[in-house]
């Protein structure tokens, strides 16, 4: 199943990534940025997507809501409806 001290690490790697990424696209971006962030952060939505190809579910649905919903509240405290999630994705 999941090991806890991976997800750490693995959220560590993403963030660090979509920080550096979005510095650089920050300054190539013509017009307005968006005025209301999303409730749960970029680097929390790919470590998610990258926890299900490691998890051994069949479906990113099931998933999310019986297994994130659940077991992994504490991890990620500002989760979102599955409907929203995936318009985030």
């Amino acid at each position: 199943m999941i090991i806890y001290s991976k997800v750490t690490e693995i959220f560590c790697l993403v963030d660090e990534f979509c920080k550096e990424y979005s510095e650089l696209v920050d300054k190539s971006i013509i017009g307005n940025k968006v005025k209301l962030p999303s409730i749960m952060s970029q680097s929390e939505i790919i470590t998610l997507a990258i926890i299900f190809q490691l998890s051994g579910f069949r479906t990113f649905k099931h998933f999310y809501v019986s297994y994130v919903k659940s077991h992994m509240k504490n991890d990620f405290p500002n989760r979102v409806s599955y409907n929203r999630f995936t318009e985030l994705m």
